[in-house]
């Protein structure tokens, strides 16, 4: 089957053959000459293949532009394909020339357009980066601003300005925080900016600011400067207001004169500190003048430290300044130095010194409960008092060892730091507790030791004046006036209104009597052991007087009788 065109082209040819006959009849019939029929006939062959020259000049043309097309094309994919780093175009050879053409040139447009949209990002990422970089003082990201990116740089790239974009809203918080600080650090120290990056701080707008790591490093180095004048500011003001405080209870300075200086005791600004100084200054000029009512003033308080320190008669001798009635502005320094080593001394050592006030209260109270069970009419409180007494003696006598234990872990931890034996009031503490603990052991035996006595006295008079029953009498409630009825029979006697013994009946128990007492003469009451002036209450008043009575009385033959150096009623 044959083209259109193909037809088309038949067509023409039947047109042109049937022109040139048409053509020939017409010279026929007019007569035209061979001669001039051959030129007429070579005319219209000329201008017919003129025609057809120009038409196949142009699709010529046509061809080659196609073929330039197709070859301009082919090279600009490649240059493309490696710019976009893609793989090479692979062309398909089946179609015409035009279709490739037309392939190759919409392929070609497609990587350019690609190409461009990867230029633009590039070049909208780099201000962004370069504005970034500038604010942050950091390096640019890494890459040729000529070259077409690849997906992946440009991914990379995003990043790279996410992470610049948070370090800067890091840097700016950090920035803004810093500022504040500084100012009111600044405005604490009544202190203006001096230099060009503290005013660049304090008076340039905060977006203009580099936030550079250099920056922001000089800036908590200027902070913590600021903040360390202030600490120092506020430790001379503590110290000038401690002074001050200690002035006037020493002085006794009135309280109008306080309230004064009163609105400069809490804040510690420049103009506080100047003002506290200037009454510092003031109160040791008058404390010049009134040197003696602060000498003994400070006396009163190293006697209070000299207590809680636990210091011994010869710590106390030690320091003579204390007995000077020669008042004068050395012998003040003298004691204003001591206070100030006890004070020292005391807080150095305080968790001990408070347990071993706690380990005294706490035995003071062990040893009145003590007392207090021996007390027959507690038993006719009905009020609870009993078992209240019971249960905290109880936690007590849970409490003290635990209490030691720990007291004399400190101290052998404090020891073991200073080189030297920890001692209150000249002695070892822990000795003195265990003294303690043995002269209640020793109070507890000498009672024993009473009660038995007691019972063989009485046994013995029983023996010679005969048996005794003793009915023990009920408890009364309280109020109640009915009198204890006495068992009857034979033999019960009421002690002090009972008949003397019949003399037969003394005779018979004689000789009975005689081994017992040693002789008729026996019959006499024996005298009981002399009663000791001591009690379980007592602890010692100090400790080195109770290591002496007790080293004393270790040396005797018997318990001892008396330990005056330990008595002091709870």
């Amino acid at each position: 089957m044959m083209r259109k065109s193909e037809v088309i082209a038949a067509e023409s040819v039947a047109c042109l053959n049937k022109a040139l006959c048409h053509l020939k009849d017409i010279w026929e019939e007019i007569g035209i000459p061979e001669d001039q029929r051959l030129e007429r006939t070579n005319v219209v062959k000329n201008h017919v293949k003129g025609l057809l020259d120009m038409m196949i000049a142009e699709e010529e043309s046509l061809r080659k532009r196609l073929m330039t097309s197709i070859e301009k094309c082919h090279k600009e994919l490649s240059k493309l394909c490696l710019e976009l780093q893609s793989p090479p175009f692979q062309e398909e050879k089946s179609g015409t020339m035009l279709q490739r053409e037309k392939e190759l040139r919409t392929h070609v447009e497609v990587m350019l357009k690609e190409k461009n949209q990867r230029m633009q990002a590039l070049k909208a990422l780099t201000e962004q980066d370069q504005d970034l970089c500038d604010l942050l003082c950091s390096q640019p990201f890494s890459i040729s601003p000529g070259c077409v990116p690849s997906m992946e740089q440009l991914e990379n790239f995003h990043q790279h300005i996410s992470c610049l974009t948070a370090e800067k809203e890091r840097r700016h918080k950090e920035f803004v925080t810093l500022k504040k600080q500084i100012i009111l650090c600044m405005d604490d120290l009544d202190q203006l900016p001096e230099t060009s990056f503290e005013k660049d701080v304090v008076c340039e707008d905060e977006e203009s600011f580099c936030l550079s790591k250099e920056n922001i490093d000089s800036l908590k180095v200027l902070l913590q400067q600021l903040e360390n004048r202030k600490a120092e500011n506020k430790r001379v003001c503590g110290s000038y207001r401690e002074k001050i405080l200690e002035l006037w209870k020493r002085l006794q300075i009135p309280q109008e004169e306080r309230d004064v200086i009163s609105e400069h005791m809490t804040l510690s600004k420049k103009r506080n500190m100047e003002a506290l100084q200037v009454e510092v200054k003031r109160l040791e000029e008058l404390k010049l003048k009134n040197m003696q009512n602060v000498t003994e003033t400070l006396r009163k308080e190293i006697a209070v430290y000299w207590e809680k320190c636990f210091y011994s008669a010869d710590q106390r001798q030690a320091f003579m300044p204390y007995y000077d009635d020669d008042f004068s502005e050395e012998l003040l320094s003298l004691h204003d130095a001591e206070i100030v080593q006890l004070k020292q001394y005391y807080e150095d050592h305080k968790e001990l010194f408070e347990g071993v006030h706690k380990w005294e209260e706490n035995w003071r109270l062990f040893i009145e409960l003590e007392e207090r069970a021996k007390d027959p009419s507690r038993f006719t409180n009905r009020g609870g008092n009993l078992l209240k007494e019971e249960k905290q003696r109880a936690d007590i006598v849970k409490g003290l060892p635990k209490l030691e234990k720990k007291l004399k872990a400190e101290i052998e931890q404090w020891e073991l730091e200073q080189n030297r034996e920890f001692q209150v009031n000249g002695q070892k503490f822990m000795q003195f507790v265990s003294d303690q603990w043995e002269l209640y052991r020793l109070e507890k035996e000498r009672e024993k030791q009473e009660r038995q006595l007691k019972k063989s006295k009485q046994t013995e008079e029983d023996m010679v004046y005969g048996t005794v029953i003793r009915t023990p009498t009920k408890r009364r409630f309280l109020g109640s006036t009915t009198p204890c009825k006495a068992r009857k029979g034979n033999g019960v006697k009421t002690p002090g209104h009972s008949k003397p013994p019949h003399q037969g009946l003394l005779e018979r128990n004689k000789e009975n009597i005689c081994h017992l007492t040693g002789g008729v003469a026996g019959m006499t009451k024996v005298p009981a052991s002399p009663q000791r002036n001591f009690s379980i209450n007592s602890v010692a008043s100090t400790y080195s007087e109770f290591q002496r009575d007790l080293s004393k009385s270790s040396k005797s033959k018997h318990v001892p009788e008396i330990l005056n150096s330990t008595i002091i009623q709870l």
